[in-house]
């Protein structure tokens, strides 16, 4: 199957400073990529440059199959969302929706038509007659939207569309653009900075940093596999912990040394032979740490650590303590019986470790 979306050693500069180096990704049709990273990292120019709203500097772009070198906008066959809507005010809603059907002579059946079946999908239809000052900012989203789903392009581009949204409104969105894109099949780039909206929407995620991609894989491969400390740290809430600790082989598998502070440094052992440096940071999700008794398995370590911090979160309780000089953040179940100033013995999965070399970030194993 050839890519919906191809881009090879793609560059984009301003002048002498360069935004976005050696970019090198492709999407299948039908897959739903997500570019995500902090402000700056370059991932809205990188779908600007998608758009042909920028010229690249160097490489290749195309979009099923054609070379995008000298093709305008408007002749991609792309639908975009933007972070801020940019509907007409004076317009209504159906007229906002149909104006770019209409700009390039549909005839009028067909938009009537294609207006209805988008309005039905999104449920806007009692808003047709309304103008954009007249609706809330979910309901304007989803004009947006209309327009874009009534082109029905090869390729959708949605720049950062629920940022402006409250947190409660912006889950509800998030599940309408997932349901869109199971329900159409369709082929999407997607700009975020929310991890959790990267994590839940993507078949394939692309983390960038400083123009560079820091890599790419399916949201299980990214959250349980980061090739860097960055992606580590960058995606999940609460972020992976980061622990140093020393290494030395013996007979049952590699020693892990961590200070504590409170006494003789907790020992672990990873059976599972591990070619590692003397330094490294271990690497452990905070529902890989468990309270001793509720987690079992030959990978499972119990050690007692002093408890800092209790919080509260609902169905889960984040519990903080400090190994190797770092905050280790725990995910306990609701009914823990850790108390701050304790000690409490909790259970460390090894199967789920990750080994980082502490200088150059770099994944180990």
């Amino acid at each position: 199957m050839a890519p919906i979306l191809d881009i090879k050693n793609l560059h984009k500069s301003y002048g002498s400073v360069e935004i976005l180096k050696d970019i090198n990704v492709s999407i299948d049709p039908g897959d739903f990529l997500v570019l995500v990273g902090p402000s700056g990292c370059g991932k809205s120019t990188l779908l600007n440059c998608i758009a042909g709203l920028e010229p690249i500097t160097g490489g290749t772009l195309s979009i099923g199959g054609r070379d995008m070198a000298d093709v305008t906008p408007k002749d991609r066959d792309i639908a975009m969302v933007f972070q801020s809507y940019a509907l007409y005010p004076t317009m209504t809603v159906a007229k906002n929706i149909t104006f770019g059907m209409k700009v390039r002579g549909v005839d009028a059946a067909t938009q009537d038509r294609k207006l209805q079946e988008v309005a039905q999908q999104l449920q806007i239809e009692p808003l047709l007659n309304r103008r954009p000052g007249q609706l809330s900012g979910g309901q304007r989203q989803r004009v947006a939207m209309g327009r874009a789903l009534v082109r029905d392009p090869k390729l959708f581009l949605f720049d950062e569309p629920l940022s402006n949204l409250d947190a409660k409104l912006r889950v509800e969105m998030r599940s309408e653009i997932k349901k869109l894109h199971q329900n159409l099949g369709a082929s999407m780039v997607y700009v975020t900075h929310d991890q959790i909206e990267a994590m839940t929407l993507a078949t394939k995620i692309v983390v960038m940093k400083g123009g560079v991609i820091q890599q790419i894989g399916t949201p299980s491969e990214i959250y349980n596999t980061p090739a860097n400390l960055f992606v580590a740290d960058f995606m999940g809430s609460p972020a992976m912990n980061l622990i140093p600790a020393k290494t030395r082989k013996n007979g049952a598998g590699t020693i892990l040394e961590i200070t504590r502070a409170d006494g003789a440094p907790l020992q672990l052992t990873d059976t599972r032979n591990q070619d590692l440096p003397n330094d490294v940071l271990l690497g452990l999700r905070p529902e890989d740490i468990a309270e001793a008794g509720f987690r079992a398995g030959a990978s499972v370590q119990e050690a007692e650590c002093l408890v800092e911090m209790v919080e509260p979160a609902g169905a889960d309780t984040y519990v903080t303590s400090h190994l190797g000089g770092a905050q280790v953040t725990a995910r306990l179940h609701a009914e823990t019986s850790a108390l701050a100033g304790k000690p409490l013995s909790l259970a460390f999965d090894l199967a789920k470790v990750s080994y980082f070399e502490p200088n150059s970030g770099m994944r180990l194993n």
